[in-house]
């Protein structure tokens, strides 16, 4: 079994004109916020517990936890009193994680991967952490990802037009033991601070997973999600 942390702590900016009186993993989707749907999704898996790491409007989120989660799993959370960047808000995450292995969500990004393989791939990979990474074409909105034969990431590139190419779904399983939190500061970002350097040392290793994707962080996706998740959950 393994613990999941979930990254909801934004403050959804790109999302205001569409939804500005919760949170973005509370943005109603078919009827039901966003993280009802993930948290639907997770029963299907080994999950041993379940850590929000939370900022803006947190209390929304908290109220629909303590009201609504009727599920088996554990949920638990931490709070940022200040934004912490995506680093920060995992480092903080972490001090409630139990298990081995972590995987890491985004809380405004669904991506159907195979979570129980995904586990078991990062387990033999022989490096700390792994990146779940979605094929996709003619794509300009996110930066692509160089993919090694023996599956090791090389670069995070930045964002261009794109006829084909891979993506960092958001997806992330780590070695709880690795230290890789160690020596960072409070806030940092995960992307500049982590993922890039390791990335160049080969120490990151990519499963590729052409699943349902979709990321709510602005309006036009959102609106597709109304119809998409429903379908797919």
């Amino acid at each position: 079994m393994f613990d999941v942390i979930i990254l909801a702590g934004g403050l959804g900016t790109r999302l205001r004109s569409v939804v500005s009186d919760v949170p973005k993993c509370m943005a109603p989707v078919g009827g039901r916020p966003f993280l009802a749907w993930i948290l639907q999704w997770l029963r299907q898996y080994e999950v041993n517990r379940i850590i929000l790491s939370l900022g803006y409007m947190n209390q929304v989120v908290t109220d629909w936890i303590n009201a609504e989660h009727k599920e088996k799993t554990p949920v638990d959370w931490v709070i940022e009193e200040t934004p912490l960047g995506t680093g920060g808000g995992i480092k903080l995450a972490m001090s409630k994680v139990e298990s081995n292995r972590v995987i890491i969500l985004n809380g405004d990004t669904f991506f159907n991967v195979n979570l129980n393989a995904f586990h078991t791939f990062s387990e033999k990979s022989g490096v700390p952490l792994s990146v779940a990474l979605k094929p996709m074409k003619d794509f300009d909105r996110y930066g692509s990802v160089t993919l090694s034969a023996d599956c090791r990431i090389m670069s995070f590139n930045e964002k261009k037009h794109c006829e084909e190419g891979l993506i960092n779904g958001g997806i992330y399983c780590l070695d709880s033991h690795a230290g890789l939190f160690d020596c960072k500061p409070c806030k940092f970002s995960f992307e500049k601070e982590i993922l890039e350097p390791m990335s160049q040392v080969g120490n990151i290793a990519g499963y590729v997973s052409d699943t349902g994707f979709i990321d709510i962080g602005i309006p036009q996706d959102y609106e597709l999600a109304q119809t998409f998740l429903p379908a797919k959950i």
